[in-house]
């Protein structure tokens, strides 16, 4: 660590610990869009990048202020604590080497488990979640700039603190820029998958969400890359199906039959799919269907605990690791890591951030319409996400926005929870169909009449926000 990074992280670990509770969040981001990974403090084995070590303070702060979680421990809570201890438990089982082993898997466990629980932790309400979204906004911008800069220069000011290239990527002559980040597509990811979030706002603070939106497309054209792109077009697609919400459980199954239909018709796994997207000119889509096959194939190597070596896969090394494949896909990854258990707990903590997500959509009617309109936008950020996990695993700083994502759905479900009972909530979901009456012009919250209820009627409270 340099001057600057040192100065950096005195700044960053003071303005944690005296700031707000609903500012928390604040100092980390900045330290994952303004800080390379080349800034940090390496103690034996361990490596300390400045994010990690943002996310100590953290550690601190909840303890020295008695911070807790909002409400009581719910199920994505549960299962985040039993994928980490089953990724520890995994990592005994493999070589004690950089790159693998209990000391790699404890700083992978940290880095997720830390920005899932202090996220969950600083923010309680989607008023909070608002602020943070409007302070992402503005801090994308100088990110967003310098990645242009690195468009039209073909040189990354981000270098000067170690960690990424000078030069830019270039890949058929088109320079991809990636600013602090370890690659351009991880670059790109960030700026599409937050830009459903700018959404969220625009009803209430449309400067902010203009220059989000500003911000979040430069980045994604300036990384030159189709998976941002596709990325974003998901997200978009996501919360234009706001309007058609109530048919969800249809679409699902519609989509879900059209897979098998093609995987039925096509003379390849219907995943190969993925190698006919490419609006750059450029894209690796073959590798990425390639890779899930490879993994399918050599299920038996890694579905218990995760394997040490994948370079027979696909032939090609990453240059970090000769000992394993390029594997741009964040399931395939996790499955590496910690096995298939480790694999479907991801999978069972992304479909439970869904389901909130869609729980707390379908009662819209007890919440206003823009709280519900912005649960919807960080379910598509999710969706977002979920669709660049098939092309890119986040190997980065980036992966805060990711867990961050999870982390603050997790949090709505608690803070619905303390105005609607989660029993009606589930209950109200399941009688949708019911015939419903509005108690006044000013009170839209249904009630729904049958002989056979026996739970006690709901009053609104006008005006209430989460």
């Amino acid at each position: 660590m340099d001057l600057i990074g040192l100065i950096f992280f005195v700044v960053a670990s003071i303005a944690l610990l005296v700031l707000p509770r609903k500012w928390a969040p604040v100092p980390l981001l900045v330290s994952c869009c303004y800080m390379t990974l080349g800034q940090g403090i390496v103690l034996g084995p361990f490596s300390l990048p400045v994010y990690r070590m943002v996310l100590t303070v953290g550690i601190v702060r909840v303890f020295v202020r008695n911070e807790r979680l909002e409400g009581r421990i719910n199920a994505i809570d549960l299962m985040v604590v039993a994928w980490a201890a089953w990724v520890f438990f995994a990592s005994f089982f493999h070589e004690w080497e950089p790159g693998s082993g209990p000391v790699f898997a404890s700083g992978f466990i940290f880095n997720i488990t830390l920005v899932y629980f202090l996220v969950r932790i600083w923010c309680r309400n989607l008023d909070e979640i608002r602020s943070l979204t409007r302070i992402i906004a503005f801090m994308l911008v100088p990110v967003a700039l310098e990645m242009l800069f690195e468009h039209v220069t073909a040189k990354n000011l981000f270098a000067i603190l170690g960690g990424v290239a000078e030069d830019v990527h270039v890949r058929d002559g088109t320079l991809r820029a990636q600013g602090p980040f370890r690659h351009p597509i991880l670059a790109g990811t960030v700026g599409a998958v937050t830009f459903p979030l700018m959404i969220g706002i625009w009803r209430e603070n449309r400067s902010a969400a203009l220059v989000g939106f500003g911000a979040c497309l430069l980045m994604v054209l300036t990384s030159a890359s189709s998976g941002p792109v596709v990325s974003l077009l998901m997200g978009l697609a996501a919360v234009a199906a706001w309007r058609v919400r109530g048919w969800a459980k249809v679409a699902q199954i519609l989509t879900v039959s059209a897979y098998v239909l093609l995987d039925i018709a096509m003379s390849r796994p219907a995943y190969y799919l993925m190698s006919k997207i490419d609006f750059t000119g450029q894209s690796e889509g073959w590798h990425r269907s390639h890779l899930i096959e490879m993994a399918i194939s050599h299920f038996s190597e890694w579905w218990i605990i995760g394997t040490d070596r994948t370079i027979h896969w696909m032939g090609v090394s990453v240059g970090w690791n000769e000992r394993h494949a390029d594997i741009t896909n964040y399931y395939i990854w996790i499955g590496v890591i910690g096995g298939f258990p480790a694999m479907l707990l991801l999978l069972a903590i992304m479909w439970r951030a869904f389901g909130v997500v869609g729980r707390l959509t379908a009662i819209d009617t007890k919440l206003p319409a823009t709280d519900s309109f912005m649960v919807w936008c960080l379910g598509a950020a999710l969706f977002a996400n979920a669709g660049t996990s098939l092309s890119v695993a986040y190997f980065d700083q980036s992966l805060v926005f990711f867990w961050l994502n999870i982390a603050v759905i997790s949090s709505m479900y608690v803070a619905v929870a303390r105005v609607v009972p989660l029993g009606v909530v589930a209950h109200s979901t399941a009688m949708r169909s019911e015939r419903t009456r509005v108690v006044s012009h000013r009170s839209a919250v249904p009630i729904r009449r049958s002989s056979r209820l026996t739970k006690p009627r709901l009053k609104a409270e006008p005006g209430r926000r989460l």
